[in-house]
């Protein structure tokens, strides 16, 4: 039984140092990922005004043109769909196709923040419990030094993997909330187009 016992040990103190490494990792991760994501927020804020706008007076007569004013546009996502949907207005399947292509590209924009809010809690309860075992160790034997220093690893990973949770859940919710909203709309284009066929 002592030699398991050992074995666990070993192989849990041995994952210390790459759970450590993967949580400045993500950290690194998060912290460019909130940098990107004001940038993000602006254009789709933008975006969003300007569609909502435009698709309250949409209807049969105008769709076509409607479509057009985005050709100039270029370089956002939901635009550039605006556009492909223009120039295969004529394919049902096509235009089927374009919704669901739309639907995995957003998701895919989204999977960095899914693998942040739950890698963070993860990594960030490894990097407490590891520590723990060498600094009720270092209890017993009298060894209050490596116990404080046992503890400080423990609690700052605990602070790094919830900062990075944290981060990765409010962006999330804001991308999938505009994500919704872009499928939204061009669903109901598309409905629309299909209508007038």
């Amino acid at each position: 039984m002592n030699v398991i016992s050992n074995i666990l040990y070993w192989i849990s103190t041995g994952l210390l140092v790459p759970v450590i490494v993967l949580l400045i990792y993500f950290f690194i991760r998060s912290i460019i990922l909130i940098g990107g994501f004001f940038g993000q927020y602006m254009t789709e804020k933008k975006t969003a005004t300007m569609l909502d706008e435009k698709v309250k007076d949409l209807n049969l007569s105008n769709i076509t043109d409607f479509l057009a004013s985005f050709s100039e546009r270029k370089g956002i996502l939901v635009i550039n769909y605006l556009n492909e949907i223009y120039k295969s207005a004529d394919s049902p399947a096509r235009l089927d196709m374009l919704v669901s292509e739309y639907e995995l590209t957003a998701e895919k924009n989204i999977a960095t923040s899914k693998i942040l809010t739950k890698m963070g809690p993860i990594l960030g309860l490894m990097g407490t419990l590891i520590p723990m075992g060498p600094a009720l160790v270092g209890l017993a034997t009298g060894d209050i030094a490596s116990m404080a220093y046992n503890m400080q690893v423990a609690f700052a990973t605990t602070v790094v993997g919830l900062v990075v949770s944290a981060i990765g859940f409010v962006t999330q919710q804001a991308k999938e909330r505009w994500a919704l909203h872009n499928l939204m709309i061009l669903d109901f284009i598309v409905q629309t187009l299909k209508e007038k066929k």
